[in-house]
């Protein structure tokens, strides 16, 4: 069965105007360029919300008043603009909402089941707009920072608590995923910036390189190379490798180090996190090419690559052309401060 849509009142764009114009400024009002102009930018101009949203405040106001003169002068509207828009607003919906008696009114059923709704998507509103308000604060105000699972448990810490000194309130949203996630949440505009590696290149973001990591090749304690300070990563040609998954940075990089190297790795496990494929190497199931532990991990051998020059660089990006609140932008400056000392050494 198809269900057709009841055909809508339509505003004209004169009396969209006429209706609100005396309590918004008119840089505020949507431009109109003919009778067809929707009345609220960004709504589809059939729906309901773009016919009623700008009489829905009014309405509350009469409502709460029971009484046109009073809610004009509280509004700071002309007394004939909030009769004309409450005429209409009943002719949009096709319902009385008030029963009249001169200029005081009294709200029908029908008006006190439509001013409950009303009031609560009011206060939505308000609240949307305080919560808007207090995250771009720029004392207080919340930044949304993506990082990889590599830097949770020394970097991010480390860097928020330095911030933190010269802005202690600001509030942070803190989410770990490998770095294409982040790069699809950054945007999708859950994101205001990410730290992750490699530096992405791509034209809807700005990325600036803030420092490298030395990759070091995790052996098992008891290996054949255990005992080996330096290693070509050409001699681990006939190893078992265990590497994060595909999509992850730090597999993309493995696999470029070890096709430089002259040689494509035999994976035997793959996982989502670095310390996940540390335990595996110490149980002898493989080994791997990953940045330094945040504390040193029994039961594994962790070897410098010379040659091919094994590091990775991490990076903060961002979406370009995406406003800063005043606490996002502190803390970009505070990253791209750190530029060759963001990690530990």
């Amino acid at each position: 069965m198809v269900h057709q849509r009841r055909p809508r009142p339509r505003l004209s764009s004169s009396s969209y105007t006429q209706d609100i114009a005396p309590s918004i400024p008119a840089a505020a009002l949507p431009p109109t360029t003919g009778p067809s102009a929707p009345p609220t930018a960004g709504l589809d101009p059939e729906s309901w919300s773009a016919l009623l949203a700008p009489r829905l405040a009014q309405f509350a106001g009469v409502a709460r008043h029971e009484h046109v003169t009073r809610a004009a002068q509280d509004m700071n509207v002309p007394q004939s603009t909030l009769s004309r828009a409450m005429v209409r607003l009943e002719q949009d919906l096709g319902v009385a909402l008030f029963a009249r008696k001169g200029r005081t009114v009294s709200l029908t059923p029908a008006g006190r089941a439509f001013l409950t709704s009303v009031e609560g998507a009011l206060a939505e509103v308000e609240r949307a707009a305080e919560a808007v308000r207090a995250d771009a604060d720029p004392a207080s105000g919340k930044v949304a920072f993506g990082f990889l699972h590599t830097m949770g448990s020394e970097t991010v810490p480390e860097l928020i608590r330095a911030f933190r000194a010269d802005h202690p309130r600001i509030r942070f949203q803190l989410v770990q995923n490998y770095g294409e996630a982040m790069l699809e949440r950054l945007r999708a505009g859950e994101l205001d910036l990410c730290l992750t590696s490699p530096v992405p290149e791509a034209p809807d973001l700005v990325a600036r390189r803030l420092d490298e990591q030395r990759l070091r090749l995790v052996v098992p304690d008891d290996h054949r190379l255990a005992g080996r300070r330096r290693i070509r990563l050409a001699e681990a040609s006939d190893e078992t490798f265990v590497t994060l998954e595909p999509g992850y940075g730090l597999r993309r990089i493995t696999d470029d180090l070890c096709e430089a190297a002259g040689f494509r790795p035999r994976i035997a496990f793959e996982g989502e996190e670095a310390e996940t494929l540390r335990g595996l190497v110490a149980a002898g199931l493989g080994v791997a090419l990953l940045p330094p532990p945040a504390v040193a991990r029994p039961g594994v051998v962790e070897l410098t690559v010379t040659a091919p020059r094994a590091v990775r660089e991490v990076g903060v990006a961002w979406l370009d052309g995406h406003p800063d609140t005043p606490p996002v932008a502190a803390f970009k400056r505070f990253l791209l401060s750190r530029r060759g000392h963001l990690l530990p050494d």
